[in-house]
């Protein structure tokens, strides 16, 4: 059975200690329990569930270039499957973002200035996970988020993939696998030594985790890395997450009349 490593089990009372920022330059990810309260956790899930309303009653299919991901829940009622840009949407997101503790998170991107990227890329995304007959979100393969730069003409740039769990989720149930210590592998391998989203096929290397709601877990871009599908079906398999990114180089605020990239494109048709 998968084990993750406790060392990356860090409270916040020691946020971003030394030994943190030496298990993350190592492994190329972390794990903070309880970031938030479960009370925060549930007035997110309030604000999601706002947000969703608005897209679905307005059919909002694209936020700046960035398509929005539909499916249907368990009792067979229409969901947002992935949302983008959803602090645009909400001052209680948008005041979440300014929380210091995610300037802090900037350090792991020494030495390059990092900054979150509310208005970049996709913005903060939200991802609800559940797996029905009928839902082709329920998984994804192993990845890295270093093509996008490329699919843009640009040099990969480093980041961090901030992830804010919003449900319980035991490794049991499925969940985000990572191979530690690949965000250090060459650019080749960075974007080969895997089948891009296609390959599900679990790594005897892999580490999972056991997660609680309010959970924080961060890991480098570079990083592979893949969700599990979760052996329930229904209720049982539910999993929500917040991703706030954290960027580096030149700014790049996308808007209204901003293209969809190529890369969600592709990964339209691969993820399933």
């Amino acid at each position: 059975m998968l084990t993750a490593n406790k060392v990356s089990e860090i409270t916040t009372s020691d946020f971003l200690t030394e030994q943190q920022i030496s298990f993350f330059n190592k492994s190329g990810y972390l794990h903070i329990k309880g970031f938030v309260s479960r009370q925060d956790v549930q007035l997110f899930l309030a604000e999601m569930k706002r947000i969703e309303a608005h897209f679905i009653a307005e059919n909002v299919d694209k936020i700046n270039g960035t398509p929005i991901k539909y499916g249907n829940d368990e009792t067979g009622r229409r969901i947002v499957q992935r949302f983008a840009f959803s602090s645009l949407f909400s001052p209680v997101l948008h005041e979440f973002l300014q929380d210091s503790r995610f300037l802090n998170l900037t350090h792991l991107l020494q030495p390059y200035e990092g900054r979150i990227g509310e208005e970049e890329k996709d913005g903060l995304v939200i991802n609800h996970y559940v797996r029905t007959p009928e839902s082709n979100f329920s998984r994804m393969g192993w990845h890295t988020d270093s093509p996008r730069d490329l699919f843009l003409g640009q040099r990969i740039r480093p980041m961090l993939n901030v992830g804010l769990h919003l449900d319980d989720c035991p490794m049991t149930n499925g969940g985000l696998r990572v191979l530690p210590g690949t965000h250090k592998q060459s650019t080749l391998l960075t974007l080969f030594r895997k089948r891009q989203f296609v390959d599900h096929r679990p790594d005897p290397r892999e580490v999972g985790f056991d997660i609680e709601a309010g959970d924080l877990t961060i890991h480098n871009g570079s990083l592979w890395h893949r969700v599990q599908q979760s052996p329930h079906v229904g209720a049982l398999s539910r999993r929500r997450v917040m991703y706030i990114p954290l960027v580096t180089g030149e700014y790049q605020r996308k808007t209204a009349a901003s293209k969809t990239p190529f890369y969600h494109r592709l990964a339209s048709k691969v993820i399933g």
